[in-house]
């Protein structure tokens, strides 16, 4: 006899259809359950819910998530959305989709906003349809697969009629590679309510997800941030805050807690909860935590410390409690539904079906509708701008080493993405670097495959301001610049919107700092312009650029090992031997996660590469990099005998390890920075 959870599994694409569970209300913990295990079983809720119900012999269970990537590939397939009404009653709202999952429901709860696939192939397209399962439409029908939908509160612009409605959700639609190359990158888009009007809000060039508003009428999302030096390979998933038009893109929450930060709500307009975990399980799964609004960077709290379970997508209920699914950590379990008190940890069980993992409860209850949105966007305008109030203040270590003087320039660099390959060649495209060369290069992996562009420097003024204008929609970094024009200090990926004035008040400065009511420097005259054409900016890569002075300057003496090391243009694989030598790692061991320097050349960080010292002939370190600052390096290369590099010569290696020591063109097959072969990827 077939059970009556296992039917439904097997029926899914039947009409839809009542089944009447053995409710049971639970007391206590919710450990007694009164009816065959071959059952899903139900507490009572004082609200109707729904929730994602997964077969455990999903292809997500089998699906690991790919390095720079927040889900797997197989994220959800054959998921369902179920409605559970307070007396027991439960029915599939899905049941002509292949698959559905993550979803949002309206402030009013009379409708539901889902991603879903008709069939097998198809891409995910969001959905929208009404709570109980009828007046089902598509609203997205855009080239790319459209996950984690919210709805937005009203938004208008100063020159609208009227506000109107919008929806948010990620989308590979741009058809970007993340950082890492090993996937496509989801960014952030908004539409409207009849899927018209698709705009891209976010430029991150990696995964942007899980968007939520908060009740100021900002939207929260799980950004994963660019692998360098202070974030591993493995890159961090933090919070970030912004505005429904895309614009004031700035991180919510920094680095306390747990490397990957996901899926957050919002619990009584006080409190922010999410998942956090060190590694990416299968969906995301990890530990509960919780930071104040009010003080999102110095109220960070864990709520569970469970090493026996794991937690997944919490949603808050009236009452100031949370749903959130739960899992054993040491038992092959299904997730069930849990209900959470958030200050005590305490927890009753709502729902369990021994068959399928049960994800993303909501509950079915009107909630206040966030504050509106205007936007100062303009389409029309192609650029926005970008100022800083002073450059010295920056957090505490390294703030105290910039003395006046010590900031010369900003660099400004645009970033671009490796395209998606259309021919199903991401595991070719991720590989490139290593090819089959002996057993070494084979091995080796990736720091970015991002290209840079130089945008412009322009300089900062006595006072530590500068302001500049640059192109719109492309992600940015920038660069404070010392007299040798290495880079002192990088910020992650940012953007302007179009006719977005974006500042900040310092470099890495602490967050809650209130700007002085003084007008500085660079705000009493006109922005510098960085608007090259595309055509016209520059790029710097070794093959075409640092290999010919390596030729003219340095192959008479390096040319073999012999000599110290070989710097010659013999081929090794895709690259040539110089190549491979400067970024060959300098010690055989690394810890797992970490970026191994390469032992003469440390790609995005000019100032510590050893290279760079014998150029220079001293350490140009500095002190806030404690490791490198201490070493004592005074050997200048070339010697006296030989023809010196000129100082442009000098700059271009300091630019080409500033722009991540990249092999190759931006505007060709990206910018393939590797990594030694003991470098690993978790």
């Amino acid at each position: 006899m077939v059970s009556q959870s296992r039917a439904i599994a097997v029926t899914k694409r039947s009409t839809t259809r009542r089944v009447i569970l053995a409710a049971v209300i639970c007391c206590g913990h919710g450990d007694r359950i009164a009816s065959a295990d071959s059952q899903p079983h139900a507490s009572k809720l004082d609200w109707p819910f729904v929730y994602v119900q997964l077969p455990m012999d999903s292809p997500m269970e089998q699906a690991p998530c790919p390095p720079g990537s927040l889900r797997p590939k197989a994220f959800c397939e054959h998921g369902r959305i179920v409605r559970v009404d307070p007396d027991g009653t439960t029915r599939s709202l899905t049941d002509s989709f292949h698959s559905a999952c993550e979803f949002d429901v309206s402030f009013d709860a009379k409708r539901i906003l889902f991603p879903a696939k008709r069939r097998e192939g198809d891409p995910w397209a969001i959905w929208e349809m009404s709570s109980d399962g009828s007046n089902t439409r598509q609203v997205t029908r855009v080239a790319g697969n459209c996950r984690t939908p919210a709805y937005q509160s009203t938004f208008y612009t100063i020159v609208s009629n009227e506000p109107w409605y919008q929806i948010m959700f990620s989308s590979d639609l741009a058809g970007e590679m993340n950082e890492l190359g090993t996937g496509p990158s989801f960014s952030l888009y908004s539409c409207h309510l009849d899927g018209e009007h698709v705009r891209r809000l976010t430029m991150n060039p990696n995964d942007d997800l899980d968007p939520y508003l908060m009740p100021d009428g900002r939207v929260l999302l799980t950004s994963w941030r660019r692998v360098d030096d202070r974030h591993g390979l493995r890159g961090r998933a933090s919070l970030f805050g912004l505005n429904t038009d895309g614009t004031d893109y700035a991180l919510f929450l920094g680095d306390p807690g747990r490397s990957y930060k996901l899926m957050p709500c919002i619990v009584g307009d006080e409190r922010a909860v999410f998942v956090e975990a060190d590694r990416l399980a299968w969906g995301g799964a990890g530990q509960l935590a919780s930071v104040s609004l009010r003080r999102s960077f110095y109220s960070y709290r864990p709520i569970t410390a469970d090493r026996t379970r794991v937690y997944h997508s919490p949603s808050p209920l009236p009452d100031g409690t949370i749903l959130v699914s739960s899992q054993s950590a040491q038992e092959a379990a299904p997730f069930a539904i849990y209900r959470l008190d958030v200050h005590t940890g305490n927890s009753t069980r709502v729902l369990t079906d021994p068959l399928h993992h049960s994800l993303y409860a909501m509950v079915l209850a009107p909630r206040v509708e966030p504050d509106g949105r205007s936007s100062v966007v303009d389409e029309r305008r192609q650029t926005g701008k970008l100022y800083c109030l002073n450059a010295y203040i920056s957090d505490s270590k390294i703030m105290s080493h910039l003395t006046p003087g010590t900031v010369k320039r900003v660099r400004v660099l645009e970033g671009v993405p490796l395209p998606t390959p259309t021919d199903g060649g991401i595991e070719r495209r991720a590989s490139h670097a290593g090819h089959r060369d002996g057993n070494l290069m084979a091995k080796r992996r990736f720091v970015s495959t991002i290209g840079r562009r130089l945008l412009g420097v322009v300089d900062v003024c006595t006072d530590g301001s500068f302001q500049v204008e640059v192109p719109a929609d492309v992600p940015i970094q920038l660069q404070t610049l010392d007299e040798h024009g290495m880079a002192l200090a990088s910020c992650g990926w940012i953007w302007v919107k179009h006719r977005e004035p974006r500042g900040c008040i310092g470099c890495h400065e602490d967050p809650e700092l209130t700007p002085e009511n003084r007008l500085v420097d660079a705000m009493r005259r006109p922005a510098a312009k960085l608007t090259l054409p595309e055509s016209k900016r520059r790029t710097v890569t070794f093959s075409r650029d640092v290999m010919p002075i390596i030729s003219a300057k340095c192959n008479g003496c390096h040319t073999s090992d012999a000599t110290g090391i070989d710097l010659s243009n013999k081929g090794v694989g895709e690259f040539n031997r110089a190549y491979k030598n400067l970024l060959f790692p300098r010690s055989a061991s690394n810890k797992a996660g970490e970026i191994a320097n390469g032992r003469h050349v440390h790609p995005g960080r000019a100032r510590t590469s050893p290279l760079v010292w014998r150029l220079w002939g001293k350490n140009t370190a500095r002190p806030w990099d404690s490791e490198a600052y201490s070493l004592e390096w005074s050997a200048k290369c070339p010697p006296p005998s030989a023809v010196p590099l000129t100082d442009d010569e000098k700059l271009i290696f300091v630019e080409w390890m500033d722009f991540g020591a990249p092999w190759n063109d931006a505007r060709g097959e990206g910018s393939l920075n590797i990594l030694p072969a003991n470098s690993k990827v978790e």
